[in-house]
């Protein structure tokens, strides 16, 4: 049996992956420090934890291993006083050292990247091989570590990058700042779909089913090229702009209004739905569509199961049977940029992101 370490497992993607794993037979540990263990909608299955930060992993961690998952990282861009690098330079940091203890130990290595390195297409579908152009630190990121694990590829050590669509769909630690699950909880809380953008940026968007399929895959891929091995996740199909996904959620929440915040700020007092990254034209620049045809040959048979339409409906469903309302689509648990925020305001973190004392109960 595989021993699979997840980092960053109590978060959006790690609580459904760490499920899947260990439902597929896998001897799965989860590392995570905790930012948002209490950020549930409805129940998390339990899954062996160790609470602990990514900057504290050891060689002793890792001996036994046979595969890292490396989702834990920092999911949106500085808040507040903290500048990029204070937010970013850590977090490349500790994964190149956990890459390196990887490669010492014989571990394989897989990286949760992101398609937001494109940041800016044209008409062309984006492959593997297309240049990229990170139009936020956050996505710099990503292609930096990127830029880490080539370097670090040899005849011992070939890691896998997963550029991932945006992802989207139902977990029990639901974020409610990408732009589907946005979009879809507004019409049910709010009975309106308030738009950050004019919509016309396009976006490939990626259930989350479907994302935690592909780090299976790469879990049983046995890749030994010596070199980084880079892979977009999605499919052509979910390549979309996002007023036609707007339209397709207020299609399926009937009596729903479509709004626009550059017409009415006032519909976002909390500032929860306004993106810090889109310009205040009302435009994002950042617009890209992606190839996923390398997918395909390198986990044959893989395809994604989940369109937009379809994974809305399941998101509807769920998040109805969780009672949804208006107070707890604003829960800032949900929005990880407001959560880290009232962390830091509540002197719970330090500067550089430590625990400083456990976080106040709330809701």
């Amino acid at each position: 049996m595989k021993r699979i370490l997840v980092t960053g497992s109590q978060g959006y993607l790690g609580s459904v992956l760490t499920e899947m794993l260990a439902d597929s037979g896998y001897d799965c540990i989860g590392y995570d420090t905790g930012f948002f263990r209490n950020c549930q909608l409805y129940p998390a299955v339990t899954t062996q934890t160790v609470s602990r930060d990514a900057r504290h992993i050891t060689e002793e961690d890792l001996r036994g291993v046979d595969v890292v998952v490396h989702l834990a990282g920092i999911s949106n861009d500085p808040m507040g006083t903290l500048d990029a690098g204070a937010v970013y330079d850590p977090t490349r940091v500790y994964t190149r050292k956990i890459a390196e203890q990887c490669k010492k130990l014989g571990v394989r290595f897989i990286f949760a990247s992101s398609c937001s390195v494109y940041g800016i297409g044209g008409d062309e579908l984006l492959t593997e091989a297309s240049p990229t152009n990170p139009q936020t630190f956050y996505s710099l990121n990503k292609q930096q570590i990127e830029d880490d694990l080539k370097s670090l590829s040899d005849k011992g050590f070939s890691p896998i990058a997963l550029r991932f669509a945006t992802v989207f769909g139902s977990s029990p630690r639901i974020r409610f700042d990408v732009v589907i699950n946005m979009l879809a909880g507004m019409a049910l809380a709010d009975g309106k779909i308030v738009m950050n953008s004019d919509g016309k940026a396009w976006r490939p968007n990626l259930h989350i089913q479907d994302a935690c399929e592909s780090i299976k895959r790469a879990i049983e891929l046995d890749h030994q090229s010596g070199e980084l091995m880079v892979i977009n996740v999605g499919s052509d199909e979910n390549n979309l702009q996002i007023i036609d996904i707007a339209q397709t959620i207020q299609r399926l929440v009937p009596g729903c209004e479509l709004k626009f915040l550059s017409e009415e700020p006032e519909l976002d007092k909390e500032g929860l739905i306004r993106d810090r990254k889109v310009k205040q034209a009302g435009k994002d620049t950042r617009t890209y569509r992606v190839s996923f045809e390398k997918i395909k040959e390198v986990f044959p048979g893989f395809r994604t199961n989940w369109n937009v339409e379809r994974g809305v409906k399941e998101m509807i469903d769920r998040l109805r049977g969780a009672g949804l309302d208006h107070e707890t689509f604003k829960y800032r648990g949900f929005y990880r940029l407001q959560q880290l925020e009232h962390l830091l305001d509540q002197g719970c973190l330090s500067n550089d992101l430590f625990w400083l004392k456990d976080e106040p109960a709330s809701r």
